[in-house]
């Protein structure tokens, strides 16, 4: 039987922890920074984590 390819999408995307969740970088961080306030652009900057009920389903498409 032959390997199952990843989806390279999701793959391109996110990055599973030791635990098995996802983490992914955060929207809204490639532009118009003068509309967001400090603590807006602060909290998105680093990375964070998928809720479980996408990351249970993009774990299938890995």
């Amino acid at each position: 039987m032959p390997k199952t390819k990843s989806n390279r999408a999701i793959a391109k995307r996110f990055k599973k922890t030791a635990k098995g969740g996802l983490k992914s970088a955060n929207a809204f961080t490639s532009h118009r920074f003068h509309g967001k306030t400090k603590k807006q652009r602060r909290n998105l900057r680093g990375t964070s984590m998928v809720n479980d009920t996408l990351a249970s389903k993009y774990t299938k498409m890995f």
